[in-house]
């Protein structure tokens, strides 16, 4: 009689030798699969996917300027709010370019598997697809109203009212320049200037788009759209100019007034510093004390001249209590952290501020791609988080988020912009 012991070990072992293979097989292919999926092949993929992505959000925030023109324009041809059509198309068309970006953001980051990147880029696609179908259906059907209701001379009209109150707006920009200029130095009126320039040079231009279009005028077969279109566009940039040239001067202006709080801030925040240092560990100390003395160094070197570099001086300190905060770390108390971050909070925010207005007056002017409108928005909204929280730490937090992408966003517009001289 067979050994029941012997009998079931030579069933056992043939299915355990199967079940093992397959075990080995099926580890074998998900480690291929992952692979794969993680290749240079994969990630190129990925990368030309989002690429896609991101030159479909840049046409989409395109439009959604040109809506922003349109919705202006006929607010002005009919004396009052724009048509219904073309104000839901503007909300669809900015809602989904903003969740698109905080998508396109997600995937921009390090460390995104590239399966997840064309799934979230494919996203992106379809729905900024989808809103500039609804933009091109709105922006037709009140174009094809605008043809067999309003006349040229009236659309004419609408626009020279609307060059007129950006006239008046704009008062005398030189004016603006002559007092930064006779107060501080070039580097903190340089921009100011350049768009004083420029906004003068688009007035000049959308005043001679409309007289253009009234002189042909005449003919009741020919739509004035064309021109307005192009005169609306540069009211638009001369519009953007002027506001960069009053916040730059109010920027300008407020940090001169909180140069000698924040720098007293600054002394504050280091003698607290000290005090820390005085109790730790010997080897924590000295390396405390040497990035004190070299925070101090910096501190006194920025002083010497922050009358007449306000802006730069009140950026400038607000990075070195970054660096103060940074090389503390944890050896604060909690209370310590809170005094420090209400403290630092308005020379953030205001450093924030500028390199938020100087990223802007650069998207302006350049054909910028994705990643920097992007960053410019996440700069935007990290803002306005530090000025809504009720939290010092958090908002500092968030001050310094707008900053760094504020800075981002400037460099890839430079670039952008710079490339497009040089090709």
């Amino acid at each position: 009689m067979t050994d029941p012991a012997a009998t079931l070990f030579g069933w056992l072992a043939p299915a355990g030798v199967v079940f093992g293979v397959t075990a080995i097989a099926i580890a074998v292919l998900v480690w291929a699969v992952r692979r794969a999926r993680r290749s240079p092949r994969a990630r190129a993929a990925a990368e030309r996917a989002r690429t896609r992505a991101g030159s479909a959000l840049v046409r989409l925030d395109d439009e959604v300027g040109e809506l922003e023109l349109e919705v202006g324009l006929s607010g002005a041809l009919y004396g009052g709010d724009a048509p219904a059509s073309l104000r839901r198309a503007r909300m669809t068309a900015q809602h989904v370019r903003d969740d698109a970006f905080d998508e396109y953001r997600a995937i921009s980051a390090p460390g995104v598997a590239p399966a997840e990147i064309r799934h979230v880029a494919a996203r992106i696609e379809r729905r900024t697809g989808e809103a500039l179908g609804v933009v091109a259906a709105a922006r037709a059907e009140h174009g094809a109203w605008v043809r067999a209701n309003v006349s040229a001379a009236g659309q004419i009209e609408a626009a020279r009212r609307r060059l007129s109150d950006l006239r008046a707006s704009m008062g005398d920009p030189a004016a603006l320049v002559a007092e930064l200029s006779s107060r501080f130095a070039e580097d903190e009126w340089r921009d100011a200037s350049q768009s004083a320039r420029a906004a003068l040079a688009e007035v000049a231009e959308a005043t001679r788009l409309l007289d253009e279009a009234a002189a042909r005028a005449g003919d009741p077969s020919l739509s004035a759209l064309p021109d307005l279109a192009a005169a609306e566009r540069s009211l638009r940039k001369a519009e953007a100019d002027a506001r960069h040239l009053e916040e730059t001067h109010r920027l300008v202006l407020q940090a001169a007034q909180a140069v000698p709080a924040e720098i007293a801030a600054a002394r504050a925040a280091l003698a607290s510093a000290s005090h820390t240092r005085d109790h730790l560990d010997p080897a924590d100390a000295e390396r405390l004390g040497a990035e004190l003395r070299a925070v101090d160094a910096e501190l006194n070197r920025i002083e010497g001249d922050a009358a007449r570099r306000p802006t730069r001086t009140v950026d400038a300190i607000a990075r070195l209590r970054g660096r103060l905060d940074l090389a503390l770390g944890d050896a604060r108390t909690a209370q310590q952290r809170l005094r420090g971050a209400r403290t630092a909070l308005p020379g953030t925010i205001a450093a924030a501020r500028g390199a938020i207005a100087q990223a802007e007056a650069s998207l302006t002017h350049s054909r910028a791609g994705a990643d920097a409108r992007s960053r410019l928005q996440s700069a935007q909204h990290e803002l306005a988080q530090a000025r809504q929280t009720t939290d010092p730490v958090a908002a500092i937090d968030a001050a310094r988020r707008a900053l760094r992408d504020a800075e981002d966003a400037k460099a890839l517009s430079d670039y952008a912009r710079l490339a497009g001289s040089g090709s």
